[in-house]
């Protein structure tokens, strides 16, 4: 916007009092001030607002305007409202500096002249971009994110881990991600980070799409503004399908390693619970182990991703990862399996050994669970495979009438069962545990066997209540 458009607008009413041959200067915002000196405060070209408070002598006005004209400001608008007009000496120095200075009337408040020319600096820009992008978006392919980014500023393109994909590292990447992943709905303005949150792909779930930090509160922004938004979020998802190519079903079968470095990997599956698709999933294990660059596809419904081993511990990271994405799963759930480390011959074996943990991991009620290859090795594996029904009947024959005692007598049968059989029948380190006397516990295991018929000196009936403890 330059100078000459603000006579044009009927709301303001300014009067050009010196400066008219300086209007063609640029606006980029308004400032208004009282200080003697703002000068520190100015970044350049802004129309400056004043009441003259700072006067209380004729040579404050080239104090005063000498400070704007070095920090490179477009024009004064001014008016004194005790004196009720321009003193002499503030246009004489406005003169002398060629700095464009406006009346502005007795009855607009600066607040008025602030908001109608942001109104139209934002206006004027977001179109200016909103074309550009527009273009931009026909041409993206192959162009990157970076240079588009820059184009609009301040914002940062993240994904929902809190990796930046685009434009400058905000403070807390983190923050801004979990913001996204707990926002109750988006578009979401965070007051914490000062900064509105907007989803790449609308439909998307959360953990498995990018999204858009603009700094600032949107519900304040301009129709154009959000127009802008929405052309930079197009452009984000084009960008975005344009990395996301999966890898080769072959590789991830293990049928052509060759294509892999001859280093060992490891093998990780999983499926979600609830909505999650299979190619969403992929997407989810690429950007969980982007860093390690895995080879990533989908089989049988399953997501399946081929980890170089290094040094790290692959598991935990995965789940680590999903515990800090669970908050935008919204009801869903994901299952997972991860192997051994093998080298590349060994790849097909692994990713079977991954995927019969990740079925592990499915029968667990946890929502996000994961489950090594270590685990397959011992009686888990055996109840994983017990149908539900079987595994209802069993753990009801043997606990439901401790499970009653204990609703009926306030008594704590069930974790002492519990504790005695972690504890390898030990009634010393079992009443410890349990902050008794260790006749109490003898008490409790006889209550237990008085109840249930079994005898828990027996190693059969202690094994029979450890499974039914852990399929109930």
């Amino acid at each position: 916007m330059r100078l000459r458009f603000l006579l044009a607008l009927p709301e303001l009413r300014l009067e050009v009092v010196t400066g008219s041959d300086e209007l063609d200067r640029t606006i980029r915002w308004v400032v208004t001030t009282d200080l003697l000196d703002p000068g520190r405060y100015l970044r350049g070209r802004e129309l400056v607002l004043t009441g003259l408070v700072w006067r209380t002598r004729p040579a404050d006005s080239e104090t005063f305007v000498r400070a704007l004209t070095e920090a490179g400001v477009s024009g004064l608008a001014a008016w004194d409202l005790a004196l009720g007009a321009i003193p002499d000496d503030l246009v004489d120095a406005c003169r002398r500096h060629r700095l464009p200075l406006f009346k502005v009337p007795e009855d607009v408040a600066f607040a008025t002249v602030t908001e109608e020319v942001v109104r139209h600096l934002s206006g004027a820009r977001a179109a200016d971009l909103a074309a550009v992008l527009d273009r931009h978006r026909r041409l993206v392919e192959g162009t990157g994110l970076g240079a588009v980014v820059d184009l609009v500023g301040h914002c940062h393109v993240l994904t929902p881990t809190g990796r930046v994909v685009a434009g400058p590292a905000p403070a807390d990447p983190a923050a801004l991600a979990a913001a996204f992943l707990t926002a109750p709905r988006l578009p979401h303005h965070v007051p914490a980070l000062d900064a509105s949150l907007f989803p790449v792909a609308a439909g998307t779930p959360r953990v498995a799409d990018w999204f858009i930090a603009f700094e600032g509160d949107f519900t304040d922004w301009p129709a154009e503004r959000r127009t802008l938004t929405a052309e930079l979020a197009a452009i984000v998802a084009l960008e975005r399908a344009r990395l996301d190519v999966p890898a080769d079903v072959a590789v991830v079968t293990g049928g052509d390693v060759s294509r892999l470095a001859d280093v060992r990997h490891v093998a990780v599956a999983a499926s979600g619970r609830g909505g999650l698709r299979p190619a969403e999933l992929r997407a989810l294990l690429a950007e969980i182990f982007t860093a390690a660059h895995p080879a990533v596809g989908v089989l049988d419904e399953e997501a399946v991703a081929l980890v170089p081993a290094g040094d790290r511990d692959i598991a935990a990271a995965l789940q680590s990862a999903l515990d800090f994405l669970a908050p935008g799963l919204a009801g869903d759930g994901i299952a997972a399996g991860v192997s051994d480390a093998a080298p590349p011959s060994g790849l097909r074996a692994a990713i079977e050994e991954a995927r019969h943990a990740r079925r592990l991991a499915a029968a667990r009620p946890a929502p996000t669970c994961v489950v090594r290859h270590d685990e397959l090795a011992t009686h888990v594996l055996l109840l994983a495979s017990v149908p539900d029904d079987v595994r209802r009947m069993f753990g009801e024959r043997l606990l439901d009438p401790l499970r009653d005692y204990d609703r009926s007598h306030g008594a704590d049968l069930v974790r002492t069962l519990e504790t005695f059989l972690r504890h390898s029948g030990s009634w010393t380190r079992c009443a410890e545990q349990l902050h008794l006397h260790v006749n109490s516990v003898r008490y409790r295991i006889r209550r237990i066997e008085d109840l249930t018929g079994r005898d828990l000196s027996s190693l059969e009936d202690r094994v029979d209540f450890f499974l039914a403890l852990r399929l109930g």
